[in-house]
């Protein structure tokens, strides 16, 4: 009978506990919400071709801070070549855990032309400095040292930069941006060198907004 009686409080404790756990989850998803109702990319759907693998929330990668404004997007490179885009990926959701540094990217596209989305686009991600609360940010895999992207790569970094520039209503002339034009680093490292190339890219990005436009 006691026995009976030990088991039937234990288990009430524990659903009391669940119930609790349960409450604060619910309340955190409320005030999450909340924050984000009003930000710019809010009821935004990425396309079909991109991965969505949402970081965990933690302060290294993914703040969960939301977006201030949407004001262009920013290309990256990896800086590690050969690498692929689940690979860089990982390396940012392991942040959470060693906190080495602070580091993450909305997207990321992989040396097969894979679109990942690792941030939503309604809060910002590391990777552009003082640029990190009013843009999107792209890191892009590439082959070798010379940081030139490979004809898959280039052509899913066209498509997705034409999307979000059609998307937010931004000029692929002026509002896609190179990490170089923000802090002077040399990222991505082959449009900083190519400036040609660099042009050529936004030009391409132009030919594709009407892909997006008709939708």
């Amino acid at each position: 009978m006691r026995d009976r009686q030990k088991r039937r409080r234990q288990r009430l404790w524990l659903e009391r506990i669940v119930i609790v756990v349960l409450a604060l989850l619910l309340a955190a998803e409320a005030v999450y919400l909340l924050r984000h109702r009003n930000v710019p990319g809010a009821g935004v759907t990425a396309p079909e071709w991109v991965e969505v693998e949402p970081l965990p929330i933690n302060p290294y990668s993914r703040p969960g801070t939301p977006l201030r404004q949407i004001n262009g997007v920013v290309v990256h490179y990896v800086g590690n070549p050969a690498t692929s885009a689940e690979a860089n990926r990982s390396f940012f959701a392991g942040l959470a855990l060693t906190g080495e540094t602070y580091a993450s990217a909305h997207f990321l596209v992989g040396l097969d032309g894979e679109v990942l989305q690792c941030v939503p686009l309604t809060e910002i991600a590391y990777c552009s400095n003082e640029r990190n609360d009013d843009t999107i940010s792209i890191e892009v895999c590439h082959d070798d040292e010379t940081g030139e992207f490979n004809a898959d790569t280039l052509d899913s970094l066209e498509r997705l930069t034409a999307w979000l520039c059609v998307t937010f209503d931004l000029d692929a002339q002026t509002d896609v941006i190179r990490h170089y034009d923000v802090t002077g680093k040399i990222c991505p490292k082959y449009y900083v060198e190519h400036e040609d190339a660099w042009l050529s890219f936004k030009d391409g990005v132009l030919s594709r907004e009407a892909e997006f436009r008709s939708q």
